[in-house]
């Protein structure tokens, strides 16, 4: 079982803290496990697809759908969460939102060429121990890590 890691939450109090839902997209190719990562708009750093909730959608449905919108991706969410990370989202000129992150699998059926974000955005594929070294939050480096889809049963 995975363990989750404390959250972060900066200065902020609890109530000040907001909500996203997040895609682990993911495919098995020659029996290895590869996890799409993409490129944030601004700082360019590696993340996976993460947005706010959407009214009629699910949280897992959500974030498949900020998965489309910012990579291409065309699956389905598992609606069990994997984990949660936080983060401090930038917002201008505040000093940050702070932000929990409910992360979700989601197996790619295929990528799109063309989708809403595919100027503002690389993505690329990579293994688990590769992903995980890429981001930033440790939190989320380790859900990566240790996201096994065998157990998505």
């Amino acid at each position: 079982m995975i363990k989750q890691l404390p959250l972060s939450f900066g200065r902020a109090k609890k109530a000040d803290v907001r909500t996203q839902f997040a895609a682990l997209c993911y495919r098995v190719k020659n029996s290895k496990v590869q996890i799409l990562l993409v490129t944030s708009r601004g700082t360019r750093r590696w993340i996976i697809p993460k947005g706010w909730p959407m009214d009629g959608l699910t949280p897992g449905d959500s974030a498949a759908q900020e998965a489309w919108e910012e990579a291409g991706v065309m699956g389905r969410a598992d609606q069990r969460p994997l984990g949660m990370f936080s983060y401090n989202k930038d917002m201008g000129a505040d000093a940050g939102l702070p932000v929990v992150a409910m992360v979700y699998a989601l197996k790619v059926k295929s990528l799109a060429a063309e989708f809403p974000e595919a100027a503002e955005r690389t993505r690329k594929w990579v293994s688990r121990k590769k992903a995980s070294q890429m981001v930033d939050s440790p939190e989320l480096a380790r859900i990566l890590r240790d996201f096994d889809p065998r157990f998505l049963a």
